[in-house]
């Protein structure tokens, strides 16, 4: 699944409330962006993000929590990852005791959720100085959806280099301006 990151989802569960929805970015496939109007003309070639390998003995536990947890507009995709190809960063076995650690094998059939556009959370492009000054109102159960923002450019950023990502960064600047100017 070729992928692109995008701010065009709402959140009424964790970054907003269902009268004022915050954003959140969902993966959307690059054929469905390539159909959006957009203000970044252009796109990676990749996405970057974090793959976790689960213990065979949590597995079940971890996805009723995370189907709990993204159940907000969300639907579950599959998509194979290759160690060798997509860890061009790190790699990481998460694991909770030396027992669980397994041989991994070279690919993998990743779960991931993604915000389709025929749920009702799904946005759609919009423009950005709108959105940032959306995102610096909004507040929700899990906390200022701006603060959101700001450790999801963190942690893009801090994956390998060239891993940021030119929307997330442009929001959170628009953000830090906005912030600082008190409006």
């Amino acid at each position: 699944m070729a992928a692109e990151v995008a701010n065009r989802q709402a959140s009424q569960d964790h970054r907003g409330t269902p009268e004022a929805p915050g954003r959140v970015v969902t993966l959307i496939d690059r054929a469905l962006w390539q159909t959006l109007t957009d203000q970044h003309a252009t796109a990676p070639p990749k996405v970057w993000g974090a793959a976790y390998r689960i213990p065979a003995t949590h597995v079940a536990e971890v996805k009723q929590y995370l189907d709990i947890r993204e159940i907000n507009g969300y639907s579950i995709q599959y998509t194979p990852f290759t160690k060798d190809q997509d860890m061009s960063a790190t790699y990481q076995t998460v694991h909770t005791s030396s027992a669980s650690d397994e041989k991994v094998p070279g690919q993998i059939s990743c779960l991931v959720y993604i915000g389709l556009p025929d749920n009702p959370q799904f946005l759609g492009p919009q423009e950005p100085q709108a959105l940032a000054e959306h995102i610096v109102r909004s507040r929700g159960p899990s906390g200022e959806n701006r603060d959101y923002l700001y450790q999801l450019e963190e942690a893009l950023d801090g994956l390998s280099e060239g891993s940021g990502d030119e929307h997330v960064s442009d929001l959170a600047r628009r953000c830090r301006e906005i912030e600082a100017s008190g409006r």
